[in-house]
């Protein structure tokens, strides 16, 4: 597929899970893609250069030359066509490649410290849940503590009620008990005296 400066401009990466950039992978195939159009491109341009300089200087281009039908005889042999430049690495795509392979690295080093910019946030919001937790914790087991001790009291407070409450109602039984017999032994003398 030929590339055209609007691939490039509208290529959108998928985003890659867990962290921020692109797919390398993705980025370097779609790099080698640039490279390998713009290749074509130069060979394409140094093709045609060599066609304006021939047609200068009066000498025949070659032209790619159609099969003819088989039913009508050959006029003349055509020419032999000139062999078409080899792309040679030149200072343009050396500078491609040098661009893409800087931008590349570039994104490496922006993916890294984004990656790294990522783990220290987490490394604090974490160390910062864990500070609130323990205070938290700290703050609950004091809570604990002091109403343990409001129980405490409230539990021995209602011990000495008990006691209090036992002593007071064993008083009274015994009072009633010794009412009681007193009033036996007197209905027991009248009973005798009659």
């Amino acid at each position: 597929m030929p590339l055209t400066p609007d691939d490039v401009v509208t290529k959108q990466f998928q985003h890659v899970r867990f962290k921020e950039g692109f797919d390398p992978d993705e980025v370097d195939d779609f790099l080698d893609e640039i490279v390998v159009e713009w290749r074509k491109t130069i060979a394409e341009n140094e093709d045609l250069k060599a066609k304006i300089a021939a047609l200068e200087s009066g000498a025949p281009v070659a032209e790619p030359v159609a099969e003819a039908p088989a039913s009508e005889p050959e006029a003349a042999p055509a020419p032999a066509p000139v062999p078409a430049a080899t792309p040679l690495p030149t200072v343009a795509s050396a500078g491609l490649l040098e661009l893409a392979q800087r931008l590349h690295d570039e994104h490496v080093a922006e993916g890294r410290a984004q990656h790294d910019q990522l783990i220290a946030d987490a490394r604090a919001q974490a160390a910062s849940i864990i500070s609130d937790a323990e205070t938290r914790g700290r703050d609950e087991i004091s809570r604990m503590e002091a109403s343990k001790a409001e129980l405490e009291v409230r539990i021995g407070e209602l011990r000495q009620f008990e006691r209090d409450y036992r002593g007071q109602l064993r008083g009274f039984i015994e009072g009633h008990l010794k009412d009681l017999d007193a009033s036996s032994k007197v209905g027991a003398s009248l009973d005798n005296a009659e």
